[in-house]
């Protein structure tokens, strides 16, 4: 029996790394670096190396402290081990959910057996698992860390081994370092909510142990002491401006209305999305039914997963809730804050994907044959991800989705595909099929964009082919500047060329000659800042409607 085991989890074990390494790790470096935050936390882990320091965030030689460390660490190694390239970037990001689909998978292998893989599966192929697992960003640190850490609680609380619960502090303290108070704040108030509800109080008491607070304490606290010491400002800039300004305060410009999370989190889940709603309609029917019988929220709620080991007293509601609790949180604090990003709510998408992963662990354990209304609605949903998927290289370079021969394509291609998926799941052993014809449908989708949609990506977003331009005027390094340039070029031509630019609307026009990167058709503009001086066109980037000029 052991040796069956044994094979079978090296085959899960290789399958996975097989899955991961390609939806997480292949073609990392097949676009640049986009947007302002890729190229600018890349750039900062760069300068950090340069100079030894792994304290102090710089950016341009100035302390740069509006994040904490963890993402500038992985980074750095990252760095030193494969050189300075966006690839090496946005492995930190890949290793992390890596690590956090790993630990997932041996998590349900210990308390949730025979819903391992899925979990696994399931999680990885979540659209925002897989865009934000490729993004030189701190978000998928965090949502990695702070998973991993729920997890390890959750392990503890079922099986009383204080092992687990070390874990959860060390994870926690890592969550810390990668992006400061959210990831304590939002532990505890899922802690407290569920433990509240359960009436488990004692839960709490003993959750505070001593050893656990030391360790944590031990492997967040030393960096805070030492940027603090070294940076004075830190407290005000990190934790009143980029944290409790942040939420209270639209000071960065990124307002959203308070709905903003609900659709974006569904399409995150995606192509799980119609499993996931499904789902958390059957959890939480459950729960008031319970609640309406027993008189009690959590502790009669019946969860259809297998036994769990180790002769556990608690019965499988706790993980219903816990994982409900676990999701709604962090779209519920969110929601409430004035600045809003996609990311933010990356940390509810591991219990979104193990909410998924019950529902198809009770039709498997059950024998259960999916309904077609369910069948046609998932198999419609990957048929979206798929057209999404093969039409992305029209919007990246139009802004707007054209009809054309190609898109009349992506609908057929989507639409054989949507409906093989809706007939294979109609089977005696559609539930088990189900995790298996959905990854085919991820699969097909991810290859699709780093074939299709990349090199439109590389040449509309990203400043690496402005660079590459630039670079091939002159083999040593010229001066440059910027003339009504978005911030995503500023900071992703200071990561390509490796130092700072110069802002013709700051006043900061170079006394040498150089080249000037302007925004399409203000030739004549330039020309009255820097009377005197010889402007000459260089190039047109039709692309990215930008000009490059040679000012003497």
């Amino acid at each position: 029996m052991n040796r069956e085991m044994n094979l079978r989890t090296r085959t899960d074990v290789l399958l996975l790394v097989a899955f991961c390494g390609f939806l997480f790790f292949y073609g990392l470096g097949t676009f640049g670096l986009v947007g302002a935050d890729e190229p600018r936390y890349a750039q900062v882990a760069r300068e950090m190396l340069d100079r030894s320091d792994w304290v102090t965030p710089m950016l341009q030689g100035k302390p740069w402290l509006e994040k904490p460390v963890l993402y500038y660490w992985e980074a750095m190694a990252s760095f030193r081990a494969f050189g300075v390239s966006d690839r090496a970037a946005r492995l930190p990001g890949a290793f992390d959910a890596t690590l956090l689909i790993a630990v997932i998978y041996f998590f349900l292998r210990r308390f949730r057996p025979g819903s391992e893989l899925d979990g696994a599966l399931i999680a990885a192929s979540c659209a925002g698992m897989i865009g934000f697992a490729r993004a030189a960003a701190t978000d998928m640190p965090l949502a990695a860390c702070f998973g991993i850490a729920l997890l390890g609680w959750y392990g503890w609380y079922e099986s009383g081994r204080r092992v687990f619960l070390v874990g959860f502090y060390f994870f926690l303290a890592l969550g810390t370092l990668a992006k400061g108070p959210v990831a304590p704040a939002l532990s505890a108030v899922i802690l407290f909510a569920f433990l509240g509800i359960r009436r488990d109080w004692r839960a709490i008491w003993r959750t505070l142990w001593i050893p656990g607070i030391a360790l944590y304490l031990a492997v967040m606290l030393p960096w805070y002491i030492a940027v603090q010491i070294r940076n004075p400002e830190f407290f005000r800039v990190f934790i009143l401006e980029h944290n409790l300004a942040r939420f209270s305060q639209d000071v960065y410009h990124h307002r959203q209305p308070f709905w903003f999370y609900l659709p974006v989190f569904l399409l995150a889940v995606m192509p799980w999305t119609i499993v996931l709603i499904f789902a958390v309609c059957e959890r939480v029917r459950r729960l008031w039914v319970s609640s309406e019988e027993q008189g009690k929220a959590a502790t009669e709620f019946s969860d259809s997963l297998p036994e769990p080991s180790a002769g556990n007293s608690l019965s499988d509601n706790s993980w219903g809730l816990f994982l409900l609790i676990w999701m709604l949180v962090p779209i519920l604090f969110f929601s409430a804050s004035q600045s809003k990003l996609p990311g933010y709510i990356l940390p509810a998408l591991p219990a979104a994907a193990l909410l998924v992963t019950g529902w198809v662990a009770k039709r498997r354990s059950e024998a259960q044959r999916l309904s077609l209304s369910f069948a046609a609605a998932h198999g419609f949903f990957c048929g979206v991800l798929i057209f999404a998927a093969f039409s992305a290289a029209s919007v990246a370079l139009n802004h707007r989705l054209l009809l054309g021969t190609g898109t009349y394509i992506a609908v057929a291609i989507a639409g054989v595909i949507s409906l093989s998926i809706s007939a294979a799941l109609l089977g005696r052993s559609g539930p088990r099929l189900l995790s298996r014809v959905t990854v085919f449908a991820v699969v097909i989708s991810v290859g699709a964009v780093l074939r299709l949609a990349a090199p439109v990506i590389d040449a509309t977003q990203s400043a690496r082919p402005l660079a590459i331009r630039i670079q091939a005027f002159s083999h040593e390094p010229i001066p440059v500047a910027l003339y009504h340039v978005n911030r995503s070029q500023e900071y992703g031509l200071e990561f390509y060329l490796n130092r700072p630019v110069e802002k013709y609307e700051d006043g900061k026009i170079p006394a040498d000659a150089h080249v000037l990167v302007a925004a399409q058709g203000t030739q004549s503009q330039v020309a009255q800042l820097v009377p005197g001086r010889r402007v000459l066109s260089l190039t047109h980037v039709a692309e990215q409607k930008l000009d490059l000029y040679w000012v003497e």
